[in-house]
């Protein structure tokens, strides 16, 4: 063994003789090594052979090395804390951003070992975090089903760090060790940690330091590191937001798990704590932001499965060997009255957000007993010969799938996608033997949500044919060709999408005046009769059956819902011409319900717009044979300043104010420059910046739950003012 060592060191010492000798205590930029001693020993070689290529190609182990790769160094060492909990120690915890920007973890489980591992003469702290491939989650002793199942996380963390402390408490003590890019080691602090302290590499062998006592009892890990800036870009820092998603969301999965996170980075240190009890149950009935068709649906099952893996002999030898394992399955959803499909799976608690054999097992079970439960009602259904596809079935449906499993297949450390075949027939199995006892039984909420279920996917299926029939005559037609839009629909002359402008107005008076203002060669003027359905409480049956609701969406011409396609939209704006008054704002409320729900692909790229009318004219009188001036103002606050100004510089103004209640109320040139003119009008945009916010507002404001609603009236009702009430 000497000898090998020997050797590798005489191969390696040439490329380090190529480099000036430099001064005591200047640190390697690609190892991180110090120049301790000019021996570079087998400590150095054995700790570093395997960390140097974590270091060399980090993207194979972290995916990235951006602020995406940072947070998946923190996720390896929480899920280190979180795989103790699953196994029934520990309960809380923390997470803190330190403002030196270090990150700490810490957990009050059973703590790492701190014995010494007989194969490598190494204590357990010191394996874990220089060893890859090597920790508690290989074989079935410690950890049944874990998600970090690799063995690679501490230890990439700690090649990919400029320092790493680890504290453990365990056996009634404190015990510490200290990392340089991988290499065990001491710092010279003087009383503050920092990562530039001077670094004093271990020659011959490693010392674990016993810095304190605790109660026996006590026992909990400390892990605090700095992420090495020359392996992360510039610019690369810890995302608080995506920090507290993954806490909430390992709270759910976690029954009885706290976690806390800490953010004392910024001047005001900010602390925000999980914790749930209601499991995945609680986390789909969260991801929801749609009216339910369904209460949460909970289907569990178990099943087991043969598989082959290499196991290494005691001669060397790798041999196949057939293993059974099992597979738990636990599923949380339910169906809800929107078209969006919210799905988030997990193995071992581990987020698979590319799906794997488990999401598609998931979606193979579910589609196959759908298709079974119509084709046995076709006739009450009414459904023919056509077949359901999945995405009619996952329509509004929330779900959250989880497996537990020991050792998964993964592809890549990054774990992103689930590779054990036998999971799919196992998870279709449970699926469907689920389903089937819930559809089989008497209970009467059970046989009405069941129902419900049926009837929503086969509309979905129903508006999807209906779309794909009615897709060409969607489209613009030129003056040549017979065209099937509204009779109501005032068209524009030009073919041009990009320079077109579909004008939604309120009210046949309002239309009359908007024909004479508009520019018929680039505007096309739709009216609607007062206040059109509201959406977010009704069916989509009901939408399509709705006069107006059609008549938009075929007049846009793109589809809606999952058909919608923006591409065939046959105008380049949308903008909602309402009224200046509480109706006329209840009436662009609705058809913003009507675009969020089934065409939003038109909020998200820009094209819908609420014009902007004004409230006041004010007539200016000019002395003499001068025209008049007119000012025209949009609020009350402004038609104060105007008025002010105007007796200031001493002129008159025609008394009382034209106050505009309604579009109908102005003549075509007022309606012209005010609103439709490109060149004078005001339009605000309608964005939308977070869209599962936008969701929650739609249902707290427009959908079927009144309590909520009246809860949010009666909190605002202090923020209200006279002054805002329309009068």
């Amino acid at each position: 063994m000497k000898t090998r060592l020997r050797a590798r060191r005489s191969r390696r010492t040439p490329h380090f003789a190529q480099r000036e000798a430099p001064e005591p205590g200047t640190r390697w930029p690609s190892l991180g090594l110090c120049d301790v001693s000019s021996d570079y020993s087998a400590r150095h070689l054995s700790v570093l052979e395997g960390l140097e290529a974590v270091r060399k190609r980090p993207g194979m182990y972290i995916g990235s090395t951006d602020s995406r790769g940072l947070m998946h160094c923190l996720w390896e060492i929480i899920d280190n804390s979180v795989d103790e909990a699953l196994g029934g120690h520990g309960t809380e915890i923390e997470v803190v951003l330190h403002p030196d920007d270090s990150v700490e973890v810490r957990d009050r489980a059973r703590g790492i070992p701190v014995d010494v591992e007989p194969k490598t003469g190494l204590t357990g702290v010191e394996v874990v975090f220089t060893k890859l491939h090597a920790g508690g989650k290989f074989g079935s002793g410690s950890y049944s089903a874990s998600g970090g199942l690799h063995g690679v996380g501490a230890s990439v963390v700690n090649a990919l760090s400029e320092r790493l402390d680890v504290e453990v408490d365990r056996g009634g003590a404190t015990w510490a060790m200290s990392f340089h890019r991988g290499e065990p080691g001491t710092f010279d602090d003087n009383g503050t940690r920092s990562p530039t302290a001077p670094f004093h590499p271990f020659e011959q062998s490693s010392e674990l330091r016993k810095v304190g006592r605790v109660a026996k009892a006590v026992t909990g890990t400390r892990v605090r590191y700095w992420a090495d800036p020359q392996i992360f870009t510039r610019g690369a820092s810890f995302q608080l937001e995506d920090l507290l998603n993954r806490a909430r969301q390992t709270a759910f999965l976690v029954p009885g798990l706290a976690i806390t996170v800490s953010d004392e980075r910024g001047e005001e240190p900010e602390t925000h704590r999980f914790h749930f009890e209601g499991g995945i149950s609680e986390f789909a009935e969260h991801l929801a932001v749609d009216g339910p068709v369904t209460d949460i649906w909970r289907l569990t099952g178990d099943g087991r499965f043969t598989e082959t893996v290499p196991v290494l002999s005691d001669h060397g030898a790798m041999i196949p060997t057939d293993v059974e394992r099992h597979c738990h399955v636990d599923i949380a959803l339910r169906w809800g009255t929107g078209y969006d499909t919210v799905m988030r799976s997990f193995v071992n608690i581990i987020a698979t957000p590319k799906g794997g054999t488990h999401q598609a097992g998931f979606e193979q079970g579910l589609l196959k007993f759908i298709r079974q439960q119509v084709e046995q009602n076709a006739r009450r259904l009414k459904v023919g010969n056509d077949k359901l596809d999945k995405d009619d079935v996952l329509a509004g449906l929330t779900a959250v799938l989880t497996v537990r499993l020991p050792e998964p297949q993964f592809e890549g450390q990054t774990k992103e996608v689930l590779g054990t075949p036998a999971v799919r027939s196992i998870v279709a199995s449970v699926v469907q033997k689920a389903l089937g006892e819930r559809f089989a039984s008497t209970k009467r909420d059970d046989k009405a949500q069941t129902a419900l279920v049926l009837e929503k996917v086969v509309s979905e299926m129903k508006a999807r044919i209906s779309a794909r029939t009615h897709k060409e005559t969607q489209r613009r037609k030129n003056a040549l060709e017979t065209s099937s839009l509204p009779a109501k629909l005032v068209d524009c002359r030009s073919t041009d999408v990009a320079q077109s402008e579909l004008f939604i107005v309120e009210g046949d008076s309002a239309l009359g005046t908007a024909k004479l203002a508009r520019d018929s060669e680039h505007q096309a003027l739709l009216p609607i009769r007062g206040k059109i359905l509201n959406v977010q409480k009704a069916s989509i049956a009901d939408m399509l059956g709705n006069a107006e609701c059609a008549s938009i969406i075929q007049v846009i011409g793109a589809g809606s819902g999952r058909s919608f396609d923006l591409s065939a939209a046959r105008y380049g704006k949308v903008i909602i011409m309402s009224d200046a008054d509480v109706d006329g704002a209840h009436i662009r409320t609705l058809l913003l319900t009507l675009f969020f729900r089934y065409m939003r692909p038109m909020i998200e790229d820009g094209r819908v717009f609420a014009a902007v009318p004004p409230l006041h004219r004010v007539v200016v009188m000019n002395p003499g044979s001068k025209p008049n001036d007119v000012i025209y103002t949009y609020s009350e606050k402004e038609l104060a300043g105007v008025l002010a100004t105007l007796r200031k510089q001493g002129k008159r103004y025609q008394d009382p104010i034209q106050r505009y209640k309604g579009l109908g109320e102005m003549d075509a040139d007022q309606l012209a420059s005010t609103t439709m003119d490109r060149g004078h009008r005001t339009l605000r945009r309608v964005g939308v910046a977070d869209a599962e916010n936008a969701g929650r507002v739609f249902e707290l404001l427009m959908g079927n739950e009144v309590a909520p609603r009246k809860e949010f009236i009666v909190d605002s009702a202090a923020a209200l003012t006279r002054d805002r009430i329309d009068a």
